[in-house]
C-alpha cells in the first residue's frame, strides 16, 4: 500500500470514528504543515452529511458545523506553523525542515510571494493546492500581526472549505472522485495564481510609475 492510499484510509478512518473532533483535529495537522489532504477531509465531511452519518449540533446544521470546524482547526494548524516562523526565524525552519517533511523550495517560493505581497499572499495562497499551508511560515518570519494573519487565513480557509464541502455534498458516494481531479488541475491552480499574482505585480508597479510621473 502506499504511502498516498494509506494517509488516505487514516483520514476516512479517523473521521469516519471521531467525527467533527476528527475534522477538526485532521484540520489542525494539515494547517501545522503535516500532509494532511484537506481534499479528503472536507469533502468526505460533506459526504457524511450527505448520507446522515453528521448530524446537526446543538440546533446549529450540520453543514454549518462541519465548516467551522474545519476552517477552525484549520487556523488553528496556521497559527502553529506561524509562531514556528515567528519565535524559530528562517534558520531554525530550514534546520526542521526536513524532519517534518517541509518542502524547502515551496517554502522558498510562498517566502517570496510573501515579501511582495506582503498580506495578500496570506489570502491568496488559501486557495492554492500545495503551497496554501507554507505561507504561515514567511508570515511568522516577517512577524505580520497575528489578527491579521488570522483573518486572512480564516477568510481564505473558510471559501477553501466551502467549496471542498459542496463538492463532497453532491457529489454524494462519489464524493472522491474530486481527489484524482484536483490532482490533475493542481498546476493549473499555480498557474492561475502565478498569473494573478504578475497582475497584481503589474498593476502595482503601473501604479507607482504613474504615480510618479516616469
Amino acid at each position: 500500500m502506499g504511502i498516498v492510499e494509506t494517509v488516505y484510509n487514516i483520514t476516512v478512518n479517523l473521521i469516519s470514528s471521531l467525527g467533527y473532533s476528527g475534522i477538526f483535529g485532521l484540520m489542525l495537522l494539515e494547517g501545522a504543515l503535516l500532509p494532511i489532504p484537506s481534499e479528503v477531509v472536507m469533502a468526505f465531511g460533506g459526504f457524511l452529511v450527505f448520507n446522515g452519518n453528521l448530524g446537526p449540533v446543538l440546533g446549529v446544521p450540520a453543514l454549518v458545523v462541519l465548516l467551522l470546524a474545519g476552517t477552525i482547526g484549520n487556523l488553528a494548524g496556521a497559527l502553529i506553523a506561524y509562531h514556528i516562523g515567528y519565535y524559530g526565524g528562517e534558520p531554525f525552519v530550514r534546520k526542521i525542515g526536513k524532519y517534518i517533511m517541509l518542502d524547502e523550495s515551496a517554502i522558498a517560493k510562498t517566502q517570496s510571494w510573501f515579501e511582495k505581497y506582503g498580506k495578500a499572499s496570506v489570502f491568496l495562497t488559501r486557495l492554492v493546492p500545495v503551497f496554501r499551508t507554507f505561507i504561515s511560515i514567511p508570515a511568522g518570519i516577517a512577524k505580520m500581526n497575528r489578527l491579521q494573519f488570522s483573518l486572512y487565513t480564516f477568510i481564505g480557509s473558510l471559501i477553501w472549505d466551502s467549496l471542498l464541502i459542496y463538492l463532497g455534498y453532491r457529489l454524494g458516494s462519489g464524493w472522491n472522485s474530486i481527489i484524482a481531479t484536483f490532482d490533475r488541475f493542481q498546476y493549473v491552480s499555480i498557474a492561475a495564481f502565478l498569473i494573478l499574482v504578475g497582475w497584481l505585480y503589474y498593476a502595482k508597479f503601473y501604479k507607482k510609475r504613474t504615480t510618479t510621473g516616469n
